[in-house]
């Protein structure tokens, strides 16, 4: 069989590869039974097909559609298929695997033509000549993930497609998107990053604008789709139609079946950055439905959240390893400890002070007490969300740039309000609801802002808990919703 062949082979090949070559253009190789599954979502394979494969590596997506095209009972009369690669090892792969469609083709009855363009996808899409060149009618992508630079190359030629967006893999999707037909299909497999954030909102508008979403599959395991590249990022196939009326979504995991749900639980209308909230079961829905019901926002609330002021790299020269005369804490994610933060601590790679002089009053918060939390969460954390009170002694503080801080205006919040807020964030209720929308290990300010809280009064109640165990605050915030 095709895939199960192409599978030895990206076995054998994968380990070759340049693994700097292969971080530089984020190649992840898609296992076989993965291929096999995303070509199996497409609704209709039938006519003339144009197929799409961007960044196609040795070719296991379009082997997996053409193999699924051909057991079809209502097969395409021909299958044109356009492949991206820019590796030359990949490519050389990869014209065997359109070699042998070509002969699967042939036995089904079925036309088929396939070329390589061993161009970058991004700068080859936005030549002039060639921006209103062909378009597809179907679309099969595991796009590479890699970061776009400001300055690059790429980014600056997504501009003159009227896009905007950090990442490779974010860029292939919407550059896709623009060279589909009305009512093609596109189905993707790629990081779940891209459904809340700031930074992929102009993509996440561009794929809601033009396009209705059929499925989502999500991976209930960083670990599921590409463990034998030891890839952990928790990743998602989507379905896409362009043009199309959006209706039901049909959201499952690759342990269940899943369900239809209404669009509005997907992305909700009122929701100003339109996140993508992946509610796979009933229970999510409820959760989301409950957290969604609680009465405040920050502005509510009388309080605000911001991001930490001070980037290490930036002011080196003002960074200490132990606290002085001369100096104001510095607190980093390292010092956070059950809830509190500890510090200052011996032995850590990281710094436990910041000078206080006037290049640095810019850096620094007045003495309070605050809520932090974690932006970034290691990939070993059970929790997304991970929040600690800070209560300091000294009259400034400085908290680094991976941190979250919540405060009143500028100003410290009440101690038992701040220790009632830190016990709900940390709640195994909001952590789970979080994820829903949350596919990666960073937490934005903008997600905090966009999420409801109880009320004051409510808070303080919790507040006045906080030296509870866990369970117990998390049997409290349960009973809120």
């Amino acid at each position: 069989m095709l895939i199960e062949h192409l599978d030895t082979v990206r076995r054998v090949v994968s380990p070759t590869l340049d693994p700097k070559r292969r971080s530089k253009l984020g190649q992840f190789m898609t296992p076989g039974r993965i291929a096999s599954t995303m070509a199996e979502m497409f609704v209709a394979i039938s006519g003339d097909v144009r197929l799409l494969d961007a960044g196609a590596g040795m070719g296991a997506l379009t082997a997996a559609f053409v193999t699924e095209a051909c057991r079809r009972k209502k097969r395409p009369a021909s299958i044109d298929a356009t492949c991206y690669e820019i590796d030359p090892q990949l490519a050389e792969v990869l014209q065997g695997t359109l070699d042998q469609c070509a002969d699967a083709c042939r036995e089904a009855g079925i036309e088929f033509s396939g070329r390589i363009v061993a161009d970058d996808y991004i700068l080859h899409s936005a030549e002039p000549l060639l921006q209103h060149g062909r378009t597809f009618t179907h679309a099969i992508l595991n796009p590479p993930y890699a970061k776009l630079n400001t300055g690059s190359a790429g980014r600056i030629a997504l501009r003159t497609l009227g896009i905007e967006t950090v990442n490779l893999y974010a860029a292939f999707v919407a550059v896709a998107l623009q060279q589909m037909a009305s009512g093609g299909e596109m189905v993707a497999i790629t990081p779940r990053s891209f459904c809340n954030g700031p930074y992929y909102e102009p993509v996440r508008r561009h794929m809601l604008s033009t396009s209705a979403f059929l499925s989502i599959l999500v991976f209930e395991s960083r670990k599921s789709a590409f463990k034998e590249d030891d890839v952990l990022q928790e990743n998602i196939i989507f379905h896409l139609r362009k043009g199309g009326e959006q209706g039901m979504v049909r959201l499952s995991t690759d342990a269940s079946e899943g369900r239809d749900v209404p669009f509005e639980e997907v992305v909700q209308p009122r929701d100003p950055h339109a996140f993508i909230r992946l509610a796979v079961s009933t229970d999510d829905t409820d959760l989301a439905t409950k957290v969604q019901a609680l009465p405040s926002t920050l502005v509510d609330l009388g309080i605000k959240v911001s991001t930490g002021r001070v980037v290490d790299f930036r002011a080196p020269d003002h960074l200490r390893k132990e606290p002085g005369d001369d100096t104001v804490p510095l607190i980093y994610p390292v010092h956070f400890s059950e809830g509190r933060i500890t510090w200052p601590l011996d032995g850590i790679r990281k710094f436990n002070a910041l000078a206080d002089c006037p290049e640095t009053q810019s850096l620094m918060v007045p003495r309070g007490v605050y809520v932090l939390t974690k932006r970034f969460s290691a990939k070993e954390e059970k929790r997304r969300l991970v929040a600690a009170v800070y209560d300091g002694p000294a009259e400034k503080v400085g908290f680094e740039n991976h941190l979250n801080y919540f405060h009143a205006h500028g100003e410290g919040l009440d101690p038992t309000f701040a220790a009632g807020l830190s016990a709900f964030l940390n709640s195994t209720a909001v952590d789970n609801y979080f994820r829903q929308f949350s596919g990666h290990t960073q937490v934005n300010a903008t997600d905090l802002r966009n999420l409801h809280y109880p009320s004051k009064e409510a808070i303080l109640g919790l507040g006045e808990r906080f030296l509870s165990d866990q369970a117990e605050i998390d049997e409290a915030v349960e009973a809120m919703l």
